[in-house]
């Protein structure tokens, strides 16, 4: 019997993650529509590739005969420095990222895949990382069927501006990367494009048990599973 195509929203798609992971789900096979939530018009098109432009990442009007996106994917993010303020920092990591999940369930999404942060924690001494677990929180109980959220460690790949921070980090790892053992593999920067297939692959895996409705995948999970990636190519090749 033929299976028949889904279709998905993705918001973050012009950020470092976002643009590989909508390249690759308007690529895949299992999708026929990707809808892009973005605050500006994205620079490519396709003809699977339908755009919401909205300054506040929001969706005014849904017409009926659209189709109904049931994998949502959130690729949303800053740093203190970018946004000026921790308060600026939350209102993104935090209240953004859950409005859009928000809306992405009222659209009909069962499915919802989110970029998360190593050391993620609603009580961590961090404003960044407990903003992101607040975030993680938030979304656990929005009454998604699924939910993942991944947390990589810092990211490599071109970003149209570079964060000073990320740059030092790759170049300490090369370093210390012997020494990295236990849960520090957790802090091994990991290529954006790798992060994003993880993302893809994670929200099309088989359903899970009532009791695992939220997954949330370690930095050196993704790393395994980059691995694994790359060993099945090599068998297939």
């Amino acid at each position: 019997m033929r299976q028949e195509k889904a279709s998905a929203i993705i918001a973050g798609a012009s950020g470092l993650v976002g643009d590989e992971l909508l390249h690759q789900l308007l690529a895949c096979e299992h999708f026929n529509i990707v809808y892009s939530l973005s605050r500006r018009e994205l620079p490519f098109h396709s003809k699977n590739l339908t755009q919401i432009v909205h300054p506040e990442l929001r969706v005014t009007t849904w017409d009926e005969t659209d189709h109904t996106p049931t994998y949502g994917y959130i690729c949303l993010g800053t740093t203190t420095k970018q946004a000026g303020s921790s308060k600026d920092l939350e209102a993104i990591d935090y209240q953004l990222v859950k409005d859009v999940a928000n809306t992405m369930h009222l659209l009909g999404v069962k499915n919802i895949t989110v970029v998360s942060s190593f050391g993620a924690h609603p009580w961590s001494p961090s404003h960044y990382l407990r903003c992101k677990g607040k975030m993680e929180q938030a979304l656990s109980k929005m009454g998604f069927a699924r939910c993942t959220f991944v947390r990589p460690g810092p990211l490599t790949g071109e970003r149209s501006k570079p964060r000073k921070d990320e740059i030092i980090v790759q170049r300490l790892f090369e370093i210390i990367h012997p020494l990295m053992m236990g849960p520090l593999g957790n802090l091994e920067p990991i290529p954006a494009e790798d992060v994003a297939r993880n993302m893809l692959t994670l929200s099309l895996e088989p359903e899970y048990t009532d009791s695992k409705k939220t997954q949330v995948i370690s930095g050196k999970a993704l790393i395994r599973k980059k691995s694994s990636h790359k060993n099945d190519k090599n068998k297939s090749a």
